[in-house]
């Protein structure tokens, strides 16, 4: 079943032609995570018939269960997740929450809401365990918000203690600097803001990335998803280098320039990919190509994902 505009409508629960299902079996990483290590980026997809699908969806994905989640978290040895309200769930966050009760306190949640959001449901969602709100500017993915709106609402969850998560690709930067720097709250950038990775590092798109971050403390960055950014692909080269190696040097660079303020997931199921579908174990062997000293994975994957969104605990 369709809308007049080719959208799925929410009880079709058949995934948008070419969806390509998440990685069945995973490797067992060869990288050993630090106890305690978080995911600080992934996702749960329905089940569609126990959480419909928003009408307004740009895509119909695979269902991708709590429990398939969590099972992946032991699987690769993290001991925590943050899970991230799916574009395709709208603002209705219900499988996220579902998912962050179920958890045994062992994850976190970033939520998508609308103005229209009561105090009420934002108290409810926090109770839960929500640490923030996701704005999305990647046209492809999501109809326009207006930035007055989304101001609103980073106002209203400030004094909850949440963060602003942002999501936009390089190019963009620019027409959106001013409105991310009046962000209220701290901001995190999903995955580096989405560089070019076929440009060079020391080139001025990525520089203006890294101006944003060195002159704005409390912009974080999520060091993740290489396997969006690659042009390489997932091959590594006699197992010297790392699988989506073209995507090292940038990763590696925020990671060593920003320390306490840098993030990973695996961004499991992996929303939108076109041409492959990672392992996740491989994803895990890429953190110690970006970061390279025992120091900086400590920071990466536990201390600065725990004091934003466990800050009641010690890392």
């Amino acid at each position: 079943m369709t809308s007049a505009n080719n959208k799925p409508t929410s009880g079709d629960f058949t995934k948008t032609a070419g969806w390509m299902d998440w990685y069945a079996k995973p490797s067992k990483p060869t990288f050993t995570l630090p106890a305690g290590a978080v995911d600080a980026h992934c996702h749960v997809f329905g089940p569609g018939a126990e959480f419909p699908y928003a009408p307004e969806r740009k895509y119909t994905p695979c269902d991708a269960s709590k429990q398939q989640l969590y099972a992946l978290r032991d699987h690769l040895g993290f001991s925590r997740n943050v899970v991230v309200q799916a574009t395709c769930h709208g603002a209705d966050n219900g499988a996220m929450v579902d998912a962050l009760e179920n958890s045994g306190g062992k994850a976190r949640g970033v939520a998508t809401v609308k103005r229209s959001v009561s105090d009420a449901e934002l108290q409810a969602m926090h109770d839960a365990g929500v640490r923030g709100v996701r704005f999305n500017f990647v046209k492809r993915l999501v109809d326009f918000t207006p930035k007055e709106e989304l101001l609103e609402i980073a106002n209203r969850i400030k004094p909850l203690g949440w963060h602003v998560v942002i999501y936009f690709e390089a190019v963009d930067l620019p027409e959106l600097w001013d409105f991310f720097t009046t962000l209220p709250t701290q901001v995190v950038v999903d995955h580096m803001g989405r560089p070019d990775v076929s440009l060079p590092v020391d080139g001025p798109q990525f520089a203006l990335f890294e101006k944003f971050m060195r002159e704005h403390p409390n912009v974080w960055s999520k060091v993740s998803c290489p396997e969006r950014l690659s042009v390489a692909g997932p091959k590594a080269l006699n197992g010297e280098l790392a699988a989506y190696q073209d995507v090292v040097p940038f990763a590696r660079r925020i990671v060593e320039q920003f320390p306490d303020r840098v993030l990973w997931g695996t961004d499991w199921p992996h929303p939108n990919l076109k041409d492959h579908m990672p392992d996740d174990g491989l994803l895990v062997d890429f953190i110690p190509h970006i970061a390279t000293t025992p120091a900086l994975q400590q920071k990466l994957l536990v201390d600065n994902p725990m004091r934003l969104y466990w800050p009641e605990e010690k890392a």
